[in-house]
Parts: structure tokens; C-alpha cells; sequence
């Protein structure tokens, strides 16, 4: 579960990072790096895409740093938006050739099918919301809509909507974090 102490080191780690700070960029790829690693291999078919995709997540946060405006004043879900939109983007450059053009171990590298594997049980967590849950998920963490636009699309406060968002964020994130199931 999400701490203050986690928050406020995000907020920390944020002002630091638009100060122009280097080692917070430093501490933020130690802190989240591997999260977004694992977060990646779901989106990405090669071990080359899921780097670039870390490498680009970081990349739009040194460049966004002094305008970033936390809503949650958590960075993890702001990091997982980023990834997926440069995951989006990079799915819509690339030119897949037909699977069987390609050898099958460059269709589906191993790798990837054992990460995916590895990562079901995050999807099963998502599922595992109830459906209310999963769409605020949905519109506030992957689709980036703010807590206000959710709860006007949904019918609720916004109070309601942070408090589902909260909870189901920390829920995700505790079965992210915790590779091993």
C-alpha cells in the first residue's frame, strides 16, 4: 500500500527533477525503473521496444519535470500513462511483417511470452476490480483523465472517484510491485 512517506518523497523527487537536479533523475530511474520494466514487457514484443520504452518514459520526464503537476501526488501512475502512450506510439510506427515471414522465435521471443506469463496476474488484478473500479481506473490512469472529468463521465464526486482511484491504484500497485505471486 501507498505510504505518505511514499507520496512525499514522489513530491520531493518531482521538485527536485524541475529544479534540474540530475541525481533525481537518477534516484527516479533506481525507484521506478524496474516497474516500468516489468510494466513495458506487457506492451512490447522485444527486449529492444521494452528499453526504449523505459528509456523514452524517462526521457518525457526529465523533459516534462517543471511542468508536471501531480494529481495524486504519486509519480508511478503518471510514469504508466507515459509508457503506454509511447508504447501506443511506437506500435503505430512500426511495420509488422506477417508471422510467418519471420522466424518464430522473433514472433514471439520467449522472453516476452514469459513476461507476459509473469505479468497475467497483474491483468487478473485489473480484471479482478469491480467494474466501477476498473473504469475509473481505465479513464483516470491509462486514458489520462483527471479525477474531475471521471466523476462527471460516471455520475460521482469527485471525492468518490479519488477514493475509488486510491484505492484500486494502491491495490494495483502492491501487485505490480510484488513481481512474485
Amino acid at each position: 500500500m501507498e505510504t505518505d512517506n511514499d507520496t512525499d518523497a514522489d513530491v520531493g523527487l518531482t521538485r527536485r527533477l524541475a529544479g534540474g537536479d540530475r541525481s533525481a533523475l537518477a534516484d527516479a530511474f533506481d525507484r521506478f525503473a524496474p516497474t516500468l520494466t516489468r510494466y513495458s514487457w506487457a506492451l512490447a514484443d522485444s527486449r529492444q521496444d521494452v528499453e526504449e520504452l523505459v528509456q523514452d518514459t524517462f526521457t518525457t520526464l526529465w523533459q516534462e519535470a517543471d511542468t508536471l503537476q501531480l494529481s495524486t501526488r504519486a509519480l508511478l501512475p503518471w510514469l504508466l500513462v507515459v509508457c503506454r502512450g509511447h508504447a501506443e506510439d511506437q506500435a503505430r510506427g512500426t511495420v509488422r511483417r506477417a508471422a510467418d515471414e519471420l522466424p518464430a522465435d522473433l514472433v514471439s521471443p520467449p522472453a516476452a511470452d514469459e513476461a507476459r506469463e509473469r505479468l497475467r496476474w497483474v491483468r487478473d488484478e485489473i480484471d479482478a476490480l469491480a467494474p466501477l473500479d476498473r473504469r475509473i481506473c481505465e479513464l483516470c490512469l491509462v486514458e489520462g483523465h483527471s479525477y474531475a472529468e471521471a466523476a462527471a463521465m460516471l455520475g460521482l464526486s469527485v471525492r468518490a472517484a479519488t477514493q475509488r482511484v486510491s484505492r484500486s491504484r494502491a491495490r494495483l500497485k502492491k501487485a505490480v510491485t510484488h513481481d512474485e505471486h
